[in-house]
């Protein structure tokens, strides 16, 4: 179930066009920057122009910057990323990943919903890009659908196997497993709700896609990351602030301009990632028209209260 907005229809015409972040860093002294990676700062393979410097130039302002992303991996994994892509990581108060949380609430299990679930699970991960690491968690992975309490998703390459690594599968194979997971009313679990991420310009599918698939066959996802606001929450706990002092800057209206809106943060739409080819972008830096923004945040119930075409100053 998609979180509700705590902003109107109407707020849609009231976003802001902006060069940069600096004007709102002058105007509004936000302490606390909740910052998208992938789409952001960069995408996957390199930093965008101007990313590194822009980080620079708001650390030095005494901002708190926190990395809120949805990655099935740990918050560690993604911090080694971005320092392998030259960002400085001290820049950062931390991150915080929707893996993450997964692996806390499936650890803990003080959460009703994550206590019911079993041990016995179908692990759907990833295999190109290195499977997922359950240690910790004392579950067990099995690859009988008949055997399984419930369904864990990181990825959306690969099907986990007991006593050896992943095995790669087609998306249509693991959606037929799913069709026999919901008829045994499996719950499913889905660490990175994103439908598809942008990787050097291109558009990968995402274990989202998976989860939105078992919803339309009737099954029950607990989505652990954006739009929702548990992850924002956690977010703003590491920062030490609340929503007033906070903005949220992300690339996807559906995941970082929707969740800020549901959590009562303001947002800044960098038009230029996962949107560029709704928005007729063809280059870095290029400016979306207004019209075009307007429509597009209206198809997805997603209103900026910022716009900026990258993440630059």
């Amino acid at each position: 179930m998609m979180p509700k907005t705590t902003i109107s229809s109407n707020d849609v015409q009231l976003f802001q066009c902006l060069g940069g972040i600096r004007q709102l860093v002058e105007t509004q002294h936000v302490k606390a920057w909740l910052l998208d990676q992938f789409g952001v700062l960069h995408d996957g393979k390199q930093p965008y122009p101007g990313a590194i410097s822009t980080l620079e130039k708001l650390a030095a302002t005494g901002a708190k910057m926190v990395v809120i992303s949805n990655s099935s991996r740990h918050a560690c994994v993604t911090v080694d990323k971005l320092r392998s892509l030259g960002f400085d990581p001290s820049l950062f108060v931390g991150a915080i990943t929707s893996g993450e949380l997964t692996h806390q609430y499936l650890q803990r299990r003080d959460d009703d919903w994550f206590a019911a679930l079993g041990r016995s699970c179908i692990h759907i991960t990833w295999s190109d890009r290195g499977a997922i690491s359950l240690e910790g968690l004392d579950l067990k992975v099995v690859e009988n659908v008949e055997e399984a309490e419930f369904i864990l998703v990181h990825g959306t390459e690969a099907l986990g196997a007991p006593l050896a690594s992943a095995i790669p599968k087609k998306l249509e194979d693991l959606e037929k497993i799913l069709e026999k997971c919901a008829d045994r009313e499996l719950p499913m679990v889905v660490a990175n709700p994103d439908y598809v991420t942008v990787e050097a310009r291109a558009l990968s599918i995402m274990p989202g896609t998976l989860a939105a698939k078992y919803e339309q066959l009737g099954g029950k996802v607990k989505w652990m990351g954006k739009p929702y606001k548990i992850i924002y929450e956690s977010a703003m706990a590491m920062a030490g602030e609340d929503a007033s002092n906070c903005v949220a800057v992300g690339d996807s209206l559906h995941h970082d301009i929707k969740g800020a809106n549901a959590t009562g943060i303001q947002s800044v739409f960098v038009t230029g990632g996962v949107h560029a080819a709704d928005l007729g972008l063809g280059s870095f830096g290029e400016i979306a028209s207004e019209s075009a923004i307007h429509a597009l945040a209206s198809k997805h119930e997603a209103y900026p209260s910022y716009v900026v075409p990258a993440f630059v100053w």
